[in-house]
């Protein structure tokens, strides 16, 4: 689709265009295409021969990042404890979203610790858990029509690591914490950051945002959002360690939308598939002008080197593989007796099923092995398509 419209949405928007932005179409629009290079391949066995183009391995790239994926989740995989793992979503007010946008980095950074201190700052209360609790988090910045909707997805062990270190506390077996606190903690403690990031101007404010610039104005503001419930809710908790890698492995390493989901695609109109939640999550198909989708595609570009995935307590970068050994062995004398959907689902490990960056090295006519016998640079010319699949050797 980009291939087909990008030039001209370029033309149009050009001075509204920022450099990542340039940068994410470039690269979606090259990808596994000569201008990247690539590699021939050949069957040992009957000959046959292919192209096969290299990919942009751009995060926001819609075909892109299933090696990555495959690997972070194998990562997580050896990381997972024998407990109920429970999801937990933090949504902001649709205001806050409309500051996100301008100010990205900023505001996304501040999502991620306020909702990260609202989880543990409760869980360690004596009153509720009592525990230092793990979660692994992850930035989505769309709905499914693909309108601008920041929202946190926390994978969290139902349980944690007493005070002392000398025991793991298990949470109750269908309940995390209670959300209508958290919701209210997690809503001081978003608009106390946002508040300090002004103080240290921080925030940018454009357009129809502009009067936000004035300190008086912004206080107001905040002061509204104080007024309103934001949405924090708990899900029921996965099934065991293979639904929470099946979780993760859907929605971790992609941006906005999936190829899966485009129906249809002209000079006119985008066709894909959405889900209508204010109706049950009714199935129905969206069409948009392809300058539309571009813009909405483009609403969920990332700042470069922003992380979309951060690990948040006892699963924080600094310290996991202590934390994790110690939790083991605190779960080792109860393990018999773990919770009853941890170990079932346990076995039933082909819920996940990875998805390969594409397919195992194979020929799909004799079955034969398949080597690399060149190699193609960037900008080579173009020797024949990488989706048509095998050519004969006659040679």
């Amino acid at each position: 689709m980009l291939r087909r419209h990008a030039d001209d949405y370029i033309c149009r928007r050009d001075g509204h265009l920022d450099r990542v932005q340039r940068r994410v179409m470039s690269a979606i629009v090259a990808c596994r295409t000569a201008v990247l290079g690539g590699h021939v391949e050949t069957c040992t066995a009957c000959r046959a021969s292919r192209v096969a183009y290299n990919s942009c391995r751009n995060r926001h790239c819609p075909k892109c990042q299933g090696g990555a994926r495959t690997r972070w989740l194998a990562a997580r995989e050896r990381e997972l404890l024998p407990v109920p793992y429970f999801h937990v979503v933090f949504t902001v007010p649709a205001p806050i979203g409309a500051i996100a946008f301008q100010n990205k980095a900023v505001v996304y950074a501040i999502l991620f610790k306020a909702a990260a201190e609202a989880m543990t700052t409760l869980a360690a209360n004596p009153r509720r858990l009592g525990a230092e609790i793990g979660a692994v988090a992850v930035l989505h910045t769309w709905g499914q029509a693909l309108n601008h909707h920041p929202h946190l997805h926390c994978v969290v062990p139902g349980g944690g690591l007493a005070p002392d270190d000398a025991r793991w506390v298990q949470g109750r077996a269908n309940f995390f914490l209670a959300v209508k606190p958290l919701a209210r903690l997690f809503r001081r403690l978003f608009l106390e950051r946002l508040a300090a990031a002004f103080d240290k101007g921080e925030l940018r404010f454009f357009s129809d945002l502009a009067a936000l610039a004035d300190r008086e104005r912004f206080a107001g503001h905040l002061a509204s959002l104080r007024r309103i419930d934001w949405v924090v809710y708990a899900k029921k908790p996965f099934g065991g360690p293979a639904q929470v890698l099946a979780y993760l492995g859907r929605y971790t390493h992609r941006v906005a939308i999936a190829n899966s989901r485009l129906v249809s695609c002209d000079q006119h109109h985008v066709a894909f598939t959405w889900k209508d939640y204010r109706q049950g999550g009714a199935a129905k198909v969206m069409r948009l002008t392809p300058d539309e989708f571009i813009r909405r595609f483009l609403l969920h570009t990332l700042p470069d080197g922003f992380h979309r995935i951060r690990h948040l307590g006892f699963l924080a970068n600094g310290h996991r593989a202590a934390k994790l050994a110690l939790a083991r062995a605190l779960l080792k004398p109860t393990s018999e007796t773990e919770p009853a959907d941890a170990a079932s689902a346990a076995t039933n490990e082909s819920a996940y099923q990875p998805t390969p960056d594409r397919d195992a090295p194979t020929c799909p006519i004799c079955g034969g092995i398949v080597r690399v016998t060149s190699h193609l640079a960037a900008g080579s010319k173009r020797l024949g398509s990488a989706a048509a699949f095998f050519r004969c050797d006659t040679s």
